[in-house]
């Protein structure tokens, strides 16, 4: 088993940017749930940053809302 690394710390991302939602969007299931840092790699820090800027651009519209 081989650890998954960050990609925000991989390419030095600083800001994630709740308006750029082509990169949200490969943090989400095709149900628009957000992968778990297990399954998308993502440290910590970076994971709650991206579930934060996630709900951001649903809430403004930029991305579709949980299909069920």
């Amino acid at each position: 088993i081989f650890k998954k690394n960050c990609y925000f710390c991989k390419k030095r991302i600083r800001e994630i940017e709740f308006t750029d939602s082509a990169s949200l969007a490969r943090f989400l299931t095709p149900w628009g749930k957000i992968k778990p840092a297990k399954d998308s790699g993502n440290c910590p820090k970076h994971q709650k940053r991206l579930s934060r800027a996630i709900k951001q651009a649903r809430m403004m519209a930029l991305l579709a809302d949980k299909s069920y």
